[in-house]
C-alpha cells in the first residue's frame, strides 16, 4: 500500500453559542463535537477495466479519515488486509465552507476482487446506528475468517481497571462529552491505542484502520477490544474480522452480538465497571478460571 500523507488534523470540536439555563440564565459558548460527512470511494479493476464508485457515506468526526476508510473496508469484507490496498488519498479540493476533505478514495490492488452488488445496500451510514438499509441478518453477514483465536487471559483486577484507564485517555471526550471510544488492550490491562469519534462504529474502524496502515495483517489478534458504549452485532463483526478474541463493553451487548460472539469464538463482556462485569460468552473458560481464583 502506498504511503500517502494525510493533511493536518482538523479541529474535532468547535465553539457554539449557547444560553445557560437555571437561576442565572446567561449567554455564552460551549465546546461541541464536530460532525461532518465522509464519502468513501473505491477504485478497482475488473477484467482489465478500471472503475471507481462511491460505496458509503458516514457521519464522522474529522481526523484519522484514512484509518476510518480502511477499517470500514476490512469490517465489510471488501479487503482482507493491507496487501489488498494499492493506495489511498483524498479526492478533490477541500470544502469551501470549512476547508475539510470529505471524500476518501481507496484503490484496490489488482489481485483483490470486489463485487459491487455486495455493497449496493450501503447508501448511508449514520454515526449513531451504523449501516442502515440492512434488511436481514443474512444481508449483513460478511465472510468472517475461521481462525484459532488466541485467548486474552486477563485477570479480574486488570479487566475492571479498564474503564478508568479508558476515561483517562479520552482527551476529546473531556472537551465535549460527545464522543465514543474504541481501544485495544493486553492481558495486563494496558491500553495500547485508542480512537474517538462521534460514531461508535467509526471509532472502531479508525482503531482497526490505524493498524492496517502500518501493515498489520491481523491487527488485534493478541489483544482485547474495549468499547465505551454498548456492543452491537456490527461491532462484534468488525472485531471478528481482526481476529480479536475478547470484546469488553462499558454498556450492554445486543442479542445478536451475543450470538455472533458465540459463533465466532469471541469472549464477550458487558456492563464493565470498576468492580463488576457480566460475562456473556467465554469460549475458552478464561473467566471461569478467574472467578475461581
Amino acid at each position: 500500500m502506498d504511503a500517502i500523507p494525510a493533511t493536518a488534523t482538523p479541529a474535532r470540536s468547535v465553539r457554539a453559542q449557547v444560553r445557560f439555563g437555571g437561576r442565572d440564565e446567561r449567554p455564552g459558548t460551549d465546546l461541541v463535537t464536530v460532525e461532518e460527512p465522509l464519502e468513501i470511494r473505491l477504485g478497482h479493476r475488473q477484467a482489465g477495466v478500471y472503475d471507481e464508485q462511491s460505496i458509503a457515506v458516514t457521519m464522522r468526526t474529522p481526523g484519522d479519515d484514512f484509518d476510518l476508510a480502511l477499517g470500514f473496508l476490512l469490517g465489510e469484507g471488501v479487503i482482507r488486509g493491507p496487501r489488498d490496498v494499492a493506495g489511498i488519498e483524498f479526492c478533490g479540493p477541500p470544502s469551501l465552507d470549512k476547508g475539510l476533505h470529505n471524500v476518501v478514495k481507496v484503490v484496490l490492488a489488482d489481485h483483490a476482487r470486489f463485487d459491487p452488488a455486495r455493497l449496493s445496500r450501503h447508501v448511508f451510514t449514520s454515526s449513531s446506528c451504523g449501516v442502515c438499509s440492512k434488511a436481514s441478518l443474512d444481508a449483513v453477514r460478511v465472510a468472517i475468517p475461521e481462525v484459532a483465536r488466541r485467548p486474552v487471559e486477563i485477570g479480574v483486577p486488570a479487566l475492571t481497571g479498564l474503564p478508568a484507564a479508558l476515561r483517562e485517555r479520552q482527551r476529546e471526550f473531556d472537551r465535549t462529552g460527545g464522543l465514543h471510544a474504541s481501544a485495544c488492550f493486553d492481558a495486563a490491562g494496558r491500553i495500547h491505542r485508542l480512537r474517538e469519534d462521534v460514531g461508535r462504529h467509526n471509532a472502531l474502524d479508525k482503531l482497526i484502520g490505524s493498524y492496517l496502515q502500518e501493515g498489520e495483517e491481523a491487527p488485534l489478534a493478541s489483544m482485547g477490544v474495549l468499547l465505551s458504549g454498548r456492543a452491537s452485532f456490527e461491532l462484534i463483526q468488525k472485531a471478528a474480522m481482526t481476529h480479536a478474541a475478547l470484546v469488553a463493553a462499558i454498556g450492554p451487548p445486543s442479542s445478536l452480538a451475543i450470538e455472533l460472539a458465540d459463533e465466532t469464538g469471541i469472549a464477550l463482556v458487558g456492563f464493565l465497571k470498576a468492580r463488576t462485569f457480566n460475562v456473556y460468552v467465554d469460549p475458552s473458560g478464561v473467566f471461569s478460571t478467574a472467578f475461581a481464583s
